[in-house]
């Protein structure tokens, strides 16, 4: 490609495939995407318990422990990530597998990691100071894991051609959860997250509050897709 020609989605995607083409399934890779699965794996199983046995601890079951569980954003996505980096590391032939491993997806998967880390960083770390192994499996919940995934996208996702309507489909996620959560909050009184406690804001600032956060998950949705699109070059040169 000449300096003075205009590039075009096709020839990006080109570039993006020659720029990344082993890398995919490299040895590398293949050890980077086992090892945020190991991790989401092992947080995710650890934040389990932990819940299951708080809510024991105050009377409740291992059915309500496993449905506090769903009701934090931090805890599905993470079991998201440990799908798709399983599905990465593993390379299987399952519809699942093959669904996980399309950039596109890898990328959504990978901003709401992104966005997780960023949201509990900015709003919640302040609330409470968790120590010993609850502290571990917090920084891995909301840190290691969002960190090493943007790494892996950085370097071995290849760049590819997307486009403003599949990019609204990542909002999907986002919005369903708050359309359930908010329902399930109705119904039980229990809201996971401050800045969503219609019991103490109302529905007006709780929709407020959203509509921001959703603000800034679609500012880091489009920042990806702007890397996405210059081929990620800038990002290789020392």
């Amino acid at each position: 490609m000449s300096h003075d020609q205009k590039p075009t989605p096709e020839s990006l995607d080109s570039f993006g495939t020659h720029l990344f083409p082993a890398h995919r399934g490299s040895n590398v890779s293949r050890a980077l995407a086992a090892l945020i699965a190991a991790i989401s794996w092992l947080a995710f199983v650890a934040q389990t318990d932990i819940t299951i046995n708080r809510l024991l601890a105050h009377g409740g079951g291992v059915l309500d422990g496993l449905d506090r569980l769903t009701m934090y954003l931090t805890n599905l996505t993470i079991l998201m990530s440990a799908l798709c980096f399983t599905s990465l590391a593993l390379s299987l032939k399952t519809p699942m597998s093959r669904f996980f491993r399309q950039p596109s997806v890898i990328s959504a998967v990978v901003a709401y990691l992104a966005f997780v880390g960023i949201a509990y960083n900015l709003l919640l770390r302040q609330l409470w100071t968790p120590t010993g192994f609850r502290a571990l499996v917090n920084e891995s919940l909301h840190t290691v894991v969002p960190l090493l995934a943007i790494v892996y996208w950085i370097f071995f996702v290849p760049v590819f051609q997307a486009s403003l309507k599949k990019s609204m489909l990542w909002l999907v996620y986002p919005l369903g959860y708050l359309c359930v959560t908010l329902w399930r909050g109705a119904l039980s009184g229990f809201y996971p997250y401050p800045f969503i406690d219609v019991n103490k804001l109302g529905y007006g600032r709780v929709l407020v509050n959203s509509s921001l956060l959703l603000a800034g998950f679609m500012v880091l949705m489009a920042l990806l897709m702007a890397v996405n699109r210059s081929g990620k070059p800038v990002l290789l040169r020392k």
